[in-house]
């Protein structure tokens, strides 16, 4: 029995093909976005959309990194790390510095957590601030932290504000398209019994 026909490009099934719905940015920082191996086995993971949408960008799976190998020598200098952190900087801050990467971690915030244990080099690096000015919109997977975001809408805020614009919210129409086709596959009754009731 053969299997369901597969989208080359998007690795998701013919019939819920994402690729149509990709808008791409092209960012004035290389995004490099760090995903835990266990995420990256999940189904519902926004890092290899992101990846996509942001020409020029790198996902790398794994729990350790060499900065100097995906950054340059240079890396302490032209960096910044997107996630909470002790070293904040606001975007405004951030823009009058020489910097040329933004780095993002992809996971749960447990694994992104062990990420940070187990590259202990990220520390350094200062921490873009972003304050959500709307509650995440992905309704089939909640974050425990209110402020939570996932990875692809958290990108495009810290895109926006490092660009003093609003372009790349243009890339998250692939992700509220991943939501529906989910919703359809679940059934609305077993959104609305598991789900619907965590975003009133």
């Amino acid at each position: 029995m053969s299997s369901r026909p597969t989208c080359s490009e998007c690795l998701r099934p013919a019939t819920t093909c994402l690729c149509g719905a990709i808008v791409q940015r092209r960012s004035a920082y290389q995004l490099i976005i760090l995903q835990h191996p266990k995420e990256a086995r999940h189904a519902l993971s926004t890092a290899p959309l992101l990846a996509r949408s942001i020409i020029g960008s790198q996902l790398l799976v794994g729990e350790t990194f060499d900065p100097c190998e995906i950054l340059g020598a240079d890396w302490q200098q032209t960096s910044v790390l997107l996630y909470p952190g002790e070293r904040v900087i606001e975007a405004e801050k951030a823009q009058t510095l020489a910097l040329k990467n933004l780095i993002v971690l992809d996971g749960t915030w447990r694994k992104t957590a062990k990420l940070i244990h187990m590259n202990p080099w990220l520390t350094q690096l200062p921490c873009l601030a972003l304050q959500p000015a709307t509650p995440s919109r992905y309704r089939i997977r909640k974050s425990p932290r209110a402020d939570g975001l996932s990875t692809i809408e958290a990108t495009a805020q810290a895109l926006n504000a490092l660009h003093n614009s609003e372009d790349f919210d243009a890339i998250l129409g692939v992700f509220d398209k991943m939501i529906e086709h989910q919703i359809s596959a679940m059934g609305e009754e077993t959104f609305k019994r598991n789900y619907e009731s965590k975003w009133r």
